[in-house]
């Protein structure tokens, strides 16, 4: 059942840590941020955490294949790279490609909540921090959550196509020790593309623990393995000879420990991530195999150093590794420290200035400044915000097909001598409050991006490096070239409103327009993929024992098409998921229906990737908690 007013209002304008790295309202923030709770996740439509991003009001995902086979992120304009992924602090992107951000190790049920802040934060969080961040904060690295708590929650469904699903997950709080613990997995044979089964085999499993050790101590870490197997066919080509297959396999290992004394904070976080990627192009191809390997460490000091005024300082250290058989073996160092002031200047102004320099490799620092400034009166918050932001070049850009004894004409070839795209952004918007139950919100903003990373036709005679090359042909080599300046508008609007004693509804939805101007005649996809209008939503509705939630999306882009492999991407396309569920025994068991793409639409992100039209599915589901 729904809670009382004070609980709505801290879900409209709640304490958030994305911003500044330390715990603020989101209307002191001077951002635009959007929360998802965890206990809200298992009710929606959707099967993995990407394709719960893709119904958050200002994410754009451009998926590739289904249930968390493999999507690409935007937000505002930005390319697939631009975006930076976090849990519990640290960065989940791997250094080998950017397709793999939205592999996401964790399941609903360890989920507190996931905060998503629009626009760039790299003075903060450094490189791929230019379109957004999504920090997903997990039960037991939250120091906050209640004591002495249990919630345990299982769900299982099966659909058409062979589908099984199964999402088991739960966390327990007794004193000083706080676990959670949770496996999510889906399967199916797939629906018959083109040339391969749309099959895939997804699972994540996770666990993490959190010891208090005394009143100043304590400690944080968590386990997790992903592994995704599935059909990759036109993933990243759009050649008829393409019936790719890829398996992904992931663990992440994380420590964090705390200390905090009067008005002082120190906390150590450290990570490490193993990948490993095998791709075949066909079944008679020599498979792509990548390992990639990032190490990273997050040193923080806080400080308040007076009632209106804090201090946060710190270093980050990534070493990224990759050992492949197509892009060669190849390492890389990066080091940044980074301050940040939090200033209050009467009872209504919040003004936060940081900046961050950051040390790539053998390459010139790079100093990332960055100002947030809010104005919050009554149930009005007016805030704007500006920085400089990069993008470093992944593995992928810089060592694709170093590897190989021969690399045929017309592939694409890296570039080891690629420089950070760099960005100025800069945005305006307002806040405001309705009593506890609405919050509407309304941000203008623009990008400003040089040195943009493309892939350029370029003549064996002028490559680089000509070593493993045909001295007959050209190929695609990686270059910054691109200059391109976007300008944008997003509106966000959040109802949670309990309309009787037994109902209550939740309405989450967005619009954002964007305008993008490259200094390219012809763009590439990457660049110029993003839809110029977005609108997606996700709702809720409780009447007693029933319940019904709906999660949707409307993009209109760029249309493309392929005759060789008879693909297409659509003008625009509407998207719409569907639950049902009733609950007895106490409302700890339900038996629940649900359709993916409701009303049948063929559609794609990507040319050649086509995804499943309707999709019947049901099951039931456990919830436990006291």
């Amino acid at each position: 059942m729904w809670t009382d007013g004070i609980a709505q209002e801290q879900t409209l304008d709640p304490i958030t840590v994305t911003s500044s790295l330390s715990g603020k309202r989101s209307s002191e923030t001077g951002r635009n941020i959007t929360i998802v709770r965890g206990e809200d996740i298992v009710k929606l439509p959707v099967h993995s955490i990407d394709e719960l991003l893709k119904y958050i009001p200002g994410v754009e995902v451009q998926s590739r294949g289904p249930q968390g086979s493999q999507s690409d992120i935007s937000m505002r304009g930005g390319t697939y790279q631009q975006v930076l992924v976090i849990l519990d602090g640290l960065r989940l992107n791997d250094p080998n490609t950017g397709h793999f951000s939205a592999y996401i190790p964790i399941t609903p049920a360890q989920i507190d909540r996931i905060e998503v802040l629009k626009g760039a934060s790299a003075a903060i969080y450094g490189s791929d921090a230019v379109g957004g961040v999504i920090n997903i904060i997990t039960r037991s690295f939250n120091t906050e959550t209640q004591k002495n708590s249990t919630s345990v929650q299982a769900q299982v469904a099966a659909g058409e196509y062979n589908l099984v699903n199964t999402n088991i997950g739960g966390y327990l709080t007794r004193g000083k020790l706080s676990v959670d613990a949770g496996l999510l997995s889906n399967h199916s044979t797939g629906v018959q593309q083109r040339g391969i089964r749309g099959y895939f085999h997804n699972t994540s499993a996770s666990a993490g623990v959190n010891y208090k050790l005394n009143d100043y101590w304590d400690i944080s870490a968590r386990t997790t393995y992903d592994n995704r197997d599935f059909a990759a066919q036109n993933f990243y080509t759009t050649s008829v000879f393409d019936t790719a297959s890829e398996t992904v396999s992931s663990w992440w290992h994380q420590l964090k420990v705390d200390f905090e004394k009067n008005k002082s904070k120190v906390s150590l976080n450290a990570g490490y991530k193993t990948l490993d990627d095998e791709y075949s192009f066909n079944r008679s191809a020599v498979a792509n195999q990548n390992t990639s390997r990032l190490f990273q460490s997050l040193l923080l000091y806080q400080q308040e150093l007076g009632t209106t005024t804090s201090l946060i300082t710190g270093l980050n250290y990534q070493y990224r590794v990759i050992k492949s058989n197509d892009r060669g073996n190849h390492s890389l160092n990066i080091a940044a420290p980074f301050v940040s002031l939090s200033q209050q200047l009467g009872t209504y102004f919040n003004l936060l200035p940081s900046v961050r320099v950051e040390f790539i490799g053998n390459s010139s620092p790079e100093v990332l400044p960055q100002l947030n400034a809010s104005l919050h009166i009554s149930n009005w918050q007016l805030r704007s915000s500006g920085g400089r932001t990069i993008r470093d070049a992944d593995f992928t850009e810089r060592y694709n097909n170093y590897g190989k004894a021969l690399v045929p004409k017309g592939q694409s070839v890296g570039n080891p001598n690629l420089q950070p795209e760099v960005s100025w952004s800069y945005e305006a918007g307002f806040d405001w409050f309705y009593q506890s139950a609405l919050r509407v919100s309304a941000t203008f903003f623009q990008r400003f991006h040089s040195r943009l990373i493309d892939w350029v036709s370029t003549p064996y005679a002028n490559m680089p490096r000509q070593d493993n090359l045909d001295a007959t042909g050209a190929y695609s080599l990686a270059k910054n070239i691109a200059e391109v300046n976007t300008t944008g508008l997003e509106t966000d609007i959040q109802y949670i409103g309990k309309i009787s004693q037994q109902q209550r509804l939740v309405i989450n939805t967005g619009l954002v327009w964007l305008y993008s101007k490259s200094s390219e005649a012809n763009p590439s996809f990457y660049i110029s993929s993003h839809a110029r209008f977005l609108s997606n939503f996700n709702v809720q509705y409780e009447l007693g024992n029933a319940a019904l939630s709906f999660a949707g999306i409307y993009k209109s882009r760029r249309a493309q098409q392929s005759p060789a492999i008879n693909a297409f991407v659509s003008k625009d396309y509407f998207l719409l998921n569907g639950r049902a569920s009733y609950s007895f025994v106490k409302q700890k068991l339900a038996a629940f229906a649900q359709v993916d793409n409701i009303f049948d639409r063929k559609y794609s992100d990507l040319l050649g990737a086509v995804m499943p039209g309707r999709w019947l599915q049901g099951g039931i589901s456990f919830r436990l908690g006291k």
